[in-house]
């Protein structure tokens, strides 16, 4: 009872920022993502009667602790699905994506989890089953379900029926690029989790944040829908810094942002004011990401590789959904 599944990381457009239940993950607002096809996770998952609890390995090299716990509990959510509940599983994931510093890490991780797990122990689940699951694992994992850009709706019911991702554009749709700008591979301080619970609770911008979050949605799909990227560039740019302001505000306070993390933001300003248009978006993390045309690579990437600080530039393409290999 074996399978794999291979799943990319999607960075948010529109910024999942909250739980309004941390069991069940289900978010305060709406999000909406684009895939990329750089940044991906492969996992083998294989039940087998003989064993005892479940093995992780991720790169090759054993985990135990709180992520090991993660993926088991995860992998009970499954057991319990399909009625087995004492069989037990290896999983062996790779990971091409630097893990815990804002690149969606447990996004892919858990998308190929999900995928991997429910074929393996024999399930056969659609697309819209597979990213309700998943978002059990990961919320942000929901959405990596499907190439292209994707809606992660919050859903109202209590019992997170209605919570997952549905398609907006596939990955064909519009060949908008991604460089993501590496300025750390650190584990961040603040993890995404113990982020977003402190905003919710103490700050005082939240309530704003999710105000506006409807009119933003509804903007950058029609803008998507029509190639407009400056316009989906602007929503973009704007959600993420209303994201972070959250977290300036909260109690304590606290910033993802390095002092690179400023010089990426201005300098993708300056790059706008000559002529060259690009944006920028930041997730739970130092690292940012910039959005431009095909056309205007070349330069992007030079510009980026200069800056003092940036250990690397990895450019992206949109992705592909969930795949079985």
């Amino acid at each position: 009872m074996k399978a794999t599944a291979k799943a990319h990381t999607n960075i948010a457009l529109i910024k999942y920022w909250g739980k309004r239940d941390e069991a069940l993950i289900l978010p305060t607002n709406s999000s909406l993502s684009l895939t990329l096809d750089g940044f991906f996770t492969t996992t083998t998952v294989d039940f087998q009667a003989n064993l005892t609890r479940d093995q992780f390995m991720l790169d090759d090299k054993p985990v135990e602790g709180e992520s090991y716990q993660r993926v088991s509990n995860f992998l009970d959510i499954i057991r319990t699905m399909a009625g087995k509940e004492n069989l037990y599983a290896t999983v062996h994931s790779k990971n091409d994506v630097p893990t815990a510093a804002g690149f969606a890490s447990s996004a892919s991780g858990f998308a190929a989890l999900a995928a991997a797990g429910t074929k393996a122990i024999g399930m056969q689940l659609d697309n819209q089953e597979l990213s309700r699951l998943t978002r059990q694992g990961s919320g942000s994992a929901s959405r990596s379900i499907y190439g292209g850009f994707a809606e992660w709706e919050m859903g109202d019911k209590t019992d997170g029926s209605d919570s997952f991702a549905v398609p907006v554009a596939p990955a064909q749709h519009w060949d908008i690029r991604v460089a993501a700008v590496v300025l750390s591979s650190t584990v961040k301080k603040v993890s995404s989790r113990a982020g977003m619970k402190r905003t919710v609770e103490t700050s005082p911008f939240y309530s704003g944040w999710i105000d506006s979050i409807p009119k933003d949605l509804r903007e950058i799909k029609d803008a998507i829908k029509t190639k407009d990227f400056e316009k989906t560039g602007s929503i973009a740019e704007a959600n993420c810094l209303k994201m972070h302001a959250t977290t300036l505000a909260a109690n304590p306070p606290f910033t993802y942002w390095h002092d690179t993390t400023m010089r990426v933001m201005q300098t993708v300003q300056e790059m706008k004011e000559k002529g060259i248009p690009a944006y920028f978006t930041i997730d739970a993390g130092p690292n940012v990401k910039v959005l431009y045309l095909p056309e205007d690579e070349g330069k992007v990437k030079e510009t980026l590789r200069t800056i003092p600080g940036v250990t690397d530039v990895i450019l992206s393409k949109p992705g592909q959904g969930i795949s079985y290999l």
